[in-house]
This record gives structure tokens, C-alpha cells and sequence, in this order.
């Protein structure tokens, strides 16, 4: 088979029309008016993004107040440009309020909003409270304001003095939540008084109001799910009365829907057997369910992978929000093996902890942009790595709907709110008609639209501006070798970018994998993907495919792009800095690589250790090796981090990243906010730079 250019799914015949039929919520359960959110999205100086998740079709009320005069006050249209909604069951509806503001927001202070919800059945067509009961943050969320405030807000600063980042957000991972110390920092900064003005950087170790939070991958493990978190999605979903999804490509498993999927014996810890095992499929384990072992960087188990459309969206709410844990009923099957027994009440545990920290998550979110762009786990492991993954995965309808459910999801909870213009009406009618009648043509027709679609990436008009890259559906793949991993980015949009960049001072360039990574974990996977197995150690960097390596060293190099390169990055599960210079250019690009992973996750620590330790030896500064990489032209300069053992750069444990900036967009700071309390500075090693 060969794939078009978009890897759009092969034709089928049109199937008969599917009956929907929807999980009916127990009698007289009561939901949360809000179920997740209100997350502040994009801010501009005319514009203000906000989404939420409800339980039920709400008016909206918004009261701005900038601390200049009389708070403005909005009350927008469902269905306008300042209020679209989708609705995806009977308990479920989805808005992006997306307001255009008169007056621009004034920078370095502190700007308070206050949100108010109504149930629609209140309002008359006019828009004229009929008996109306509006309600409140307090109302439904009076753990969302910070002490001493009077309600949610946020410091709009255009010009970034400091931003925080991170990726790999795991919920049984036992090891804490770095979004807690994004919490914890917004509070300080409140607590300081840092929030009313916007402060010169200074020594005192709390940075300015931080410009965004830019979560560059993996906010959620949808093939890596422990049982009880299953368990939880699964009594959500029929609290929330989604639609039963039918599903085509599972029936010879007699897993002809939803409901036959989640009463299945192997619905738990066995999910992968479902798959069909017939001859040009025998990859489908190895593809998309982690059946192949991985014993060089992690062992992933993928054996709970979320597979329908209700059990993403409902993980979605139950890793951003306390309220929709609320009144769930959860146990486990009684058909568990011992073994798997004691593996979910080992999982259940961590669950417990991660729960707990979720209201501290949800005021975080409410009060800094967030920016988000998926990587593989929001999807599934190894997602495009290969074009040999591709012909596979998408040539089954079964695993091209497991994909497709999980890149419907993620439009709706993540890439709606980057760029809401990017999502025009006919995105969001496809959008609308899947999540209505999941398993029929209309799912179809729309998993086809967004596969073909091509503006996952955007930019924000920050100063340096954000720019964030889509390294996972515009790929350059091999024509060589089906099994040579693809470049993450192809020609044409590495070309776009470079367009984008041109005439830049500065740029804080998202990118979800380092460009710049660690060269002996690089070497490694060489090595596997030279013997045929890129998928037994996660083989894809930018440096893994000659075209796009090249194309990405190019920009760097050229004259008409930044002076100044901050690329953001995450995925690996650990966290480290290089300073990065043009070999043999007196006024070359100053590029740092700043990576920060996981927010909840970590390397394995032993390995970590050796492979750190490896690194340095065989990839020092003067060792003979930097000239077989493909960024021979470039010096990297690894940083050490405080405290750090016998030359240790790489830095692991759960938490955020911090990067602080001057007035031309240069790091002067960079930090990691671990998740158990410590701060943690990663400084030049004056020894690395000098034995160049």
C-alpha cells in the first residue's frame, strides 16, 4: 500500500446507518454544573479565550475587570463567534468563549474575571432571565480562587519575562504533580503582591507573572492507563449518558460496540487479544498496543489503551478536574487474575494520591494561558513513527478508529482553544456530528478530516512570539525504507517555518521531541533502526532522518532567521539544558535547548544514571565521536544543574520546567520546579565550554 502525502485513511464501502443509542445516567444522579475547567486558553490584547466543560446547556455570564473603571461586562450568544458549543452526550457539552474585547487589556496587572453559568432551560429566547438561577465559581468551584482574591484572574504579559513548560503527565506514576508547583508559584506570586504590577526579574528566586504554561506533549497517557483510572472512565461515562459507539473492524473479537467492549472479559489488562491477528495485520500489537517489549529506555503497558471516543473524553475531564471523581462508584471486575488483582489495588493508590492533587491543578489552569500541542501518548506509542506504522495502523478501520478517537479528542479538549480561528464551521460540524453519533458515518467522515488536517501547529503574538510546531502528522517519511523512522517535520512545513521565523529577533520555538538530544541515547537508536527495530526504543529525533535533520540545522544557519532560538521541548522523561553555537560563525544563532519532562513521569533512574555517565565520556567535547553526528557543525554545551552528582546533566523527577528572559528573549534563568519542593537552577559548566 502506498500512502498519499496526508495519510488519509483507505476507502471503504458505506456502511448501513447506525442506530445511536446512549448510556442512560442513573435516576436522580446529580452532576456538577461545571465539569472541568474554566482553563484560560489564548490572551491577547483584544482577546480572551476561556474553556469549560459542563454537565448541562448553559447561558454564559463574564465580568472583566482590568482595575480601570467598571468591570465590562459580557453576555455572549450560544452559537456566535464568541461562544461556540459542542455536545457530545446528555451530561456533556463543550464551550470555547472566545471574546473580542473593546478596550485593550492593560499589561502587568492584575485582571479579574468572574464567570457565571446558567442552565439554558432558564432563559428565554430573549436572553431575559426567566427565573434564571446563575451560578457562580463559588458555586460549582470554590476551591478555583486563590486566598484573598475575589475571584479567578490572571496578569496579562505580552512581553515574556518568564514561561513555564513541561510534558508527560501520567496519573499512576507515583512521584508527584509538577502542575502542583504551578499552583504553588501563582500563589506565592498573589501572595506577594507580584501579581498587581509586573516586577523587574530580580535575585529574589520568584520570577514575574509567568506568560503562558506551555504543555508541549503527552497531557494525557491514553495508551498507558491503569486499571481503576479505566474503571473511573468507564462509571463516568454512564454519569455522563455518551452515545455507544459502534465499532467497525472489532466484530470478529464480538466486540461489535462499546457495550459489548466494556462487558468483554478482556476489556481489562487484555485489551490487546481483541485485536484481529490476520496475515497483513499481524503488526497491530506491535503498532499500537506496545505487544513489542522495550528493554533498552522503558517498558510502556498498553494493555488498558482507551480505544472508543467516550472512554478519551471522559479521561480527559477526570485528569483536569475533581468534580467529575464526585459520587463515581468504582471497583474492580470480578473476573481479575490475582495477578492483576493486586496490580489495581497497587494502582489504585496512586490514583488516590492524583486525585488529591486536582483541584490545585484546576486553579492553576484557570489562572495562565495554556498552550498544549499533543505527542504520541495523547494518541497512542510511536504514533506515525514509521511509514510502515502508518500503512498498517491506518489501513485496519479498527486501529485507524482508536487513532481517530483519540485526535477527535484532542481537537475538542486541546487544539480548539490554541487557535480557535484555525477551526472554522465546517471543522467544528464535523466535529459536532462525530461526538453526536459516534461508530456511523459521520465519525468517519470527520476522523478523515482531521487526518487530512494540516493547522495543528499555530503561533502566539507574544514578544518573542511562540511558535508551536506539529511534529507528529506532517512527516517526512522514507522512500528508502518503510521501517526508517519519518523526519518529524516534512519539507513543506519545515519550509513554512522557516518563512514564519524570517526577520525575527527572537523566537520561543515549541518543539515536543529536543532538537538538540541526548547524542548516546541518538546513537542507540541508530543502531536498533539500522537492524530493523525503531520501535523497540522509541526511534524518532530530529536527527534520525537526513532530510529533515538537515532542513531543521538549516534554519538555524540561515541569515534571515532569529538571533535568538529558545526551542522548548519535553518527551524524554528527564530534564536538561544546552547551549548551542554555530561552529567556525563569529555572529552565528545563540540557540538553548531547554528540555523539561515529565510533569508526572520520570526515566527509569539506574539507566538514567549509566546513560548520563556514558555520554559524557564518549561524547565530550574533544572526543572524535561529535563528528559522526549530523550536528558536527555546532557545539553543544551541555549545563550542569545545582547539586548535581560527579558531572550529572541530566536532571530527573517529576515537576516544570521555568525560564526566565531578558528584553531580547535570552534566558538568564532556567529552572526546574520539582513536584517534592525543590528548586533546582541549571548553570553553564565553565569546564564543558572551555574543552571545546
Amino acid at each position: 500500500m502506498t500512502l498519499p502525502q496526508k495519510h488519509a485513511p483507505a476507502a471503504t464501502a458505506p456502511s448501513p446507518s447506525v442506530t445511536v443509542t446512549a448510556t442512560t445516567p442513573p435516576a436522580g444522579d446529580e452532576l456538577p454544573l461545571v465539569l472541568a475547567g474554566p482553563i484560560l486558553r489564548r490572551v491577547e490584547s483584544q482577546r480572551l479565550v476561556l474553556w469549560p466543560a459542563t454537565s448541562r446547556a448553559v447561558q454564559v455570564q463574564i465580568e472583566v475587570d482590568t482595575g480601570e473603571g467598571a468591570p465590562c461586562q459580557f453576555r455572549p450568544i450560544p452559537g456566535s463567534p464568541a461562544y461556540r458549543l459542542l455536545k457530545a452526550g446528555a451530561r456533556l457539552h463543550y464551550m470555547l468563549i472566545d471574546l473580542a474585547l473593546e478596550t485593550p487589556l492593560p499589561a502587568g496587572r492584575w485582571i479579574g474575571y468572574d464567570l457565571a453559568l446558567a442552565p439554558a432551560d432558564g432563559i428565554d429566547r430573549t436572553g431575559t432571565e426567566a427565573g434564571a438561577n446563575w451560578q457562580h465559581w463559588r458555586d460549582w468551584a470554590p476551591e478555583l480562587c486563590y486566598p484573598d482574591r475575589a475571584t479567578p484572574g490572571f496578569v496579562f504579559a505580552p512581553r515574556v519575562a518568564s514561561l513555564l513548560h513541561g510534558s508527560c503527565r501520567k496519573p499512576h506514576h507515583d512521584g508527584g504533580d509538577g502542575l502542583t508547583r504551578v499552583d504553588r508559584l501563582l500563589g506565592e506570586l498573589i501572595a506577594t503582591n507580584a501579581a498587581d504590577a509586573d516586577p523587574a526579574p530580580g535575585e529574589d528566586g520568584l520570577p514575574g507573572w509567568p506568560s503562558a504554561l506551555v504543555l508541549t506533549g503527552d497531557q494525557i497517557y491514553a495508551d498507558d492507563v491503569a486499571g481503576p483510572m479505566l474503571g473511573a472512565i468507564h462509571a463516568l461515562i454512564g454519569r455522563l449518558g455518551l452515545p455507544v459507539e459502534a465499532l467497525r473492524g472489532a466484530e470478529e473479537a464480538g466486540v461489535h460496540d462499546a457495550a459489548a467492549l466494556y462487558a468483554h472479559p478482556a476489556s481489562y489488562y487484555r485489551r490487546e487479544t481483541l485485536l484481529p491477528q490476520h496475515k497483513r495485520n499481524y503488526a497491530l500489537i506491535e503498532v499500537l498496543f506496545g505487544g513489542v517489549e522495550k528493554p533498552v529506555f522503558t517498558s510502556a503497558s498498553a494493555h488498558n489503551h482507551l480505544i472508543t471516543l467516550a472512554e478519551v473524553l471522559a479521561m480527559y475531564l477526570l485528569v483536569w478536574s475533581p468534580a467529575p471523581w464526585a459520587g463515581l462508584r468504582i471497583a474492580p471486575p470480578s473476573n481479575l487474575s490475582a495477578e492483576d488483582a493486586a496490580l489495581w489495588a497497587k494502582e489504585s493508590a496512586l490514583i488516590d494520591t492524583f486525585r488529591t492533587d486536582l483541584a490545585a491543578v484546576r486553579r492553576a489552569l484557570a489562572h495562565v494561558p495554556v498552550a498544549m500541542i499533543f505527542d504520541d501518548h495523547d494518541v497512542t506509542d510511536d504514533w506515525n513513527l514509521s511509514r510502515e506504522w502508518e500503512e498498517i495502523a491506518y489501513e485496519h478501520p479498527f486501529s485507524r478508529r482508536v487513532i481517530g478517537n483519540a485526535l477527535l479528542a484532542y481537537a475538542v479538549n486541546q487544539g480548539w482553544g490554541n487557535d480557535p480561528d484555525a477551526f472554522d464551521d465546517a471543522s467544528l460540524a464535523h466535529l459536532s456530528k462525530a461526538l453526536q453519533a459516534p461508530g456511523g458515518d459521520a465519525h468517519e467522515d470527520c476522523i478523515r478530516h482531521l487526518l487530512k488536517f494540516e493547522s495543528w501547529h499555530y503561533a502566539w503574538p507574544s514578544t518573542p512570539p511562540l511558535m508551536v510546531l506539529d511534529s507528529r502528522t506532517r512527516r517526512w517519511r522514507s522512500e528508502h525504507a518503510a521501517r526508517q523512522p519519518s523526519g518529524l517535520m516534512d519539507w513543506e512545513s519545515l519550509t513554512d517555518l522557516q518563512h514564519g521565523l524570517r526577520d525575527l529577533p527572537a523566537v520561543l520555538l515549541v518543539s515536543p521531541a529536543p532538537i538538540f538530544g541526548v547524542k548516546l541515547i541518538e546513537a542507540i537508536q541508530r543502531v536498533f533502526t539500522w537492524f530493523g527495530h525503531p520501535l523497540m526504543v522509541d526511534a524518532e529525533n530530529w536527527m534520525a532522518h537526513p532530510g529533515a535533520a538537515q532542513a531543521i540545522l538549516n534554519i538555524f544557519r540561515h541569515r534571515k532567521t532569529p538571533q535568538t532560538f529558545v526551542v522548548l521541548s519535553g518527551d524524554v522523561h528527564y530534564s536538561f539544558v544546552y547551549d548551542v553555537e554555530l561552529r567556525g560563525r563569529e555572529h552565528g544563532p545563540d540557540i538553548w535547548q531547554i528540555c523539561s519532562s515529565g510533569v508526572r513521569n520520570e526515566f527509569p533512574p539506574r539507566l538514567l544514571a549509566v546513560l548520563d555517565r556514558l555520554n559524557r565520556w564518549l561524547y565530550s567535547p574533544r572526543s572524535p565521536l561529535n563528528w559522526l553526528t549530523r550536528r558536527r557543525h555546532m557545539r553543544v554545551i551541555p549545563r550542569k544543574y545545582e547539586g548535581a552528582a560527579r558531572g550529572r546533566r541530566l536532571l530527573n523527577g517529576a515537576g516544570i520546567g521555568l525560564v526566565e528572559v531578558d528584553a531580547e528573549g535570552v534566558p538568564w534563568r532556567i529552572r526546574e520546579l520539582l513536584a517534592d519542593g525543590r528548586t533546582i537552577a541549571f548553570v553553564r559548566d565553565e569546564d564543558a565550554a572551555r574543552w571545546d
